[in-house]
Parts: structure tokens; sequence; C-alpha cells
């Protein structure tokens, strides 16, 4: 039986944190794993920026309800799930993910935690697991799934590289040169038709 993990930034939905860099003027935070391949470096950084501007939960949440899923993504992905179960693997959290999944018809969504004050700081942010994708996928493996994943960037290779099949979606020219094993398609059309040309063998 096949199984579908899916990142969800720049592949279902825009970048969080370019969102809040464009509404706030802060150009640092339009910094992501394409730029910074470290994540715990990534987040460092963010977080240190939000606590220099003074930005909380709120100014992320104020980012998040003016935010739409990538123009044919919802389209895409209720066609996926008619073609198996479809886990979406995702460094983003869940404190701010809620308004872009109701958006998405709720799909399964795997991803982290911030911690969060009681006067709406960000003072730190919890992995579910230090390379969470890489161990769904295994995990789904060894319950015998065939596993298509799904990515833009560089903290997705590990979970291409544990799938029967990875593909590159809309990622930047350093990543596809730097791993050309991974098909790579621009759009959700091309998308879903390597998905259907790399199932079960």
């Amino acid at each position: 039986m096949r199984i579908f993990c899916l990142d969800l930034e720049g592949v279902l939905i825009p970048e969080i944190w370019i969102g809040l860099a464009e509404r706030t003027g802060i150009d640092a935070l339009r910094a992501t794993t394409r730029d910074v391949p470290d994540y715990n470096a990534l987040m460092r950084q963010r977080l240190g920026l939000l606590e220099d501007h003074r930005l909380g939960m709120r100014d992320v949440e104020a980012v998040v309800a003016t935010m739409a899923p990538l123009p044919g993504a919802r389209e895409f992905l209720r066609w996926l799930r008619g073609q198996g179960p479809v886990i979406i693997l995702s460094d983003t959290y869940r404190e701010f993910a809620g308004p872009l999944m109701a958006q998405l018809d709720l799909p399964t969504l795997l991803c982290h935690s911030l911690v969060v004050d009681e006067d709406g700081r960000i003072s730190d942010y919890r992995l579910r697991h230090p390379d969470h994708k890489r161990a769904s996928v295994e995990a789904f493996r060894t319950l015998n799934f065939h596993v298509t994943a799904v990515g833009d960037s560089y903290n997705d290779i590990a979970m291409l590289q544990a799938a029967d099949a990875g593909i590159l979606f809309r990622a930047p020219a350093a990543v596809r040169e730097e791993y050309p094993e991974f098909a790579a398609v621009e759009d959700y059309d091309a998308l879903r038709d390597l998905v259907r040309n790399c199932g079960e063998t």
C-alpha cells in the first residue's frame, strides 16, 4: 500500500517566516532552510530576531491569518488523498498551523511545538524528534508502506533519501544541483504525473 509524505511550507503553503518578514520589514526573517541548512541554527536566529524586535505569538498569528495555500495546492492534495493516506511532515509549529490546515481540509500534520509564555513571548521550541521526517518515513516503511515523499529544501533531503521515491518540488537550483538523484518538478500537474509514475513495483 502507498503512503504519501509531504513537506508543508514551500510545497503546499507559502513560507510563514517569509510572510512575517514581509509584514514586519525584518529582512533577516526571510531566511529558511533553503538558506541555512542547520535547522537549530536557523531557529535560534529566528527567535533572537523576534526577541530583539519584541514580536510574539500574536504577531505570528496575525501573519498566518492572512495566508492561504499555494494556488492549486488544495486541489492537488484532495486528489492525492484519493490515492492513499497522506501525512504532512513539517518543521512548522502546531501553535500557528491550524488556520492553514483548515484551508487544506485538515490533513494529518506531524510537526513541532513552541514554548510560549503567558504574555505571548516565544521563548523556545521543542522538536518532536531531531530528525522526525526521516524517522517517520522509515517507520512507515517498516509497516510495509511504499512511501513517496515530496519536499523542497535541505531539511527534506533525509526524508527523500529514506523514501521509496523522493521528489523535489519547486526546489532552489542549489538543492537540485546538489541532489540530482531526485526527480524535480515545478508545478502540481507535473507532480501529479510523477506521483502516478512512481508507484509500487
